[in-house]
């Protein structure tokens, strides 16, 4: 358990790093086709559903990998 909570914080750290000195990395996160984001004077909606299909088959992908 010790171990996946390292790999975890490892993985945070470097998605940290990389959001602080290359934004542009993660400019397509957001902005995929099938994104909702609704726009008025006064608030802001933003659902990101493609974002987060593609996100969760790359996470289950990779989880099925490591456990074999």
């Amino acid at each position: 358990m010790a171990r996946w909570f390292i790999i975890a914080g490892a993985i945070l750290v470097t998605v940290g790093v990389l959001m602080h000195f290359a934004p542009w990395l993660f400019n397509w996160f957001g902005r995929l086709p099938g994104d909702i984001r609704i726009e008025s004077e006064r608030s802001r909606v933003f659902i990101p559903i493609t974002s987060m299909i593609i996100l969760s088959v790359v996470l289950s992908v990779l989880l099925s990998f490591f456990r074999r």
